[in-house]
C-alpha cells in the first residue's frame, strides 16, 4: 500500500539520509553549545561594568559574532570550502558540512547566551562577591546555573536552526535529508521523495523542540 503512495521512495536511502542529518546535527549542536557558551560568557563578562571589563576583547569578540552570524549559511559554506578541504580532506559529505555548521551556529547561540546572562539579577552577583566568591566561581557556579533554563531554551532554538542548515548544506553535496530532497526529489521531479524528506525533517524538529521544552521546564525554578 505504502509503495503505491510513494512509488519513488527508497526507504533505505531515507534511513541513511536521516542518520546523516542526525549525525551532522548532533555533532554541531554539541560543539555549538560549548563554543556558544564560551563566546557568550566572554561577551557578558568583558562588557562595560561587568566582572572582567575589557573593551578590546569585547569589541573583537562582538565583531566576530556579528560577522559570522550575519553571513547567509549557503554563502558561508562556499567561503569555507578551502578550510573544510584542509580539515576534512573533502568538500562533500556529512563531515564536510560540520565546520560551516559550527562556525555559522555558534555566534547565533553566543548572542542568546549573552542575553540570558544579562537577565540575571545583578544582586545575586554582588551577593556572591560579598561572600568572597572568585570571579571564576561566579561564572561557573552562579551565572551558568542561574541562566540554565534560558541556555537550554536557546540551544533548542539553535538546534532547530542547525537542522535547517543541514538541509541547505545538502544542496551542495553534504548529504542528509536536504541532499535527498534536492537531488533525488527536486532534480528528478519526484514529489513523493521531497515530501517524505520534508516530513522527516519536521519530525526531527518536533522531537528536538519537545526535548528542549522538557528540560527547560525541569530546570526552571519559577515553574
Amino acid at each position: 500500500m505504502i509503495e503505491n503512495i510513494f512509488p519513488n521512495v527508497r526507504w533505505d536511502m531515507v534511513w541513511e539520509a536521516t542518520v546523516e542529518t542526525i549525525y551532522m546535527s548532533a555533532i554541531s549542536v554539541f560543539a555549538t553549545a560549548i563554543l556558544g557558551v564560551m563566546l557568550g560568557m566572554i561577551l557578558y563578562v568583558t562588557a562595560k561594568g561587568n566582572l572582567l571589563e575589557n573593551r578590546v576583547v569585547y569589541l573583537v569578540t562582538s565583531a566576530y559574532v556579528n560577522i559570522f552570524r550575519s553571513i547567509p549559511f549557503i554563502i558561508l559554506i562556499i567561503l569555507l570550502i578551502p578550510i573544510t578541504t584542509i580539515l576534512v580532506g573533502s568538500m562533500l559529505g556529512a563531515e564536510a558540512a560540520l565546520p560551516a555548521l559550527i562556525i555559522g551556529a555558534s555566534p547565533f547561540y553566543a548572542r542568546m547566551v549573552e542575553i540570558a546572562l544579562r537577565e540575571i539579577d545583578r544582586g545575586v552577583i554582588e551577593a556572591s562577591l560579598a561572600m568572597g566568591a572568585t570571579k571564576w566561581q561566579i561564572m561557573t557556579k552562579v551565572l551558568l546555573p542561574e541562566a540554565r533554563p534560558a541556555l537550554i531554551s536557546g540551544i533548542t532554538v539553535t538546534a532547530i536552526a542547525i537542522v535547517s542548515y543541514t538541509a541547505m548544506a545538502g544542496a551542495v553535496g553534504a548529504g542528509g535529508l536536504g541532499d535527498l530532497a534536492f537531488i533525488e526529489g527536486f532534480r528528478r521531479n519526484r514529489e513523493d521523495v521531497t515530501f517524505v524528506a520534508t516530513v522527516t525533517i519536521l519530525l526531527i524538529v518536533f522531537v528536538i523542540q519537545w526535548i528542549g521544552d522538557f528540560f527547560t521546564h525541569k530546570t526552571d525554578k519559577r515553574i
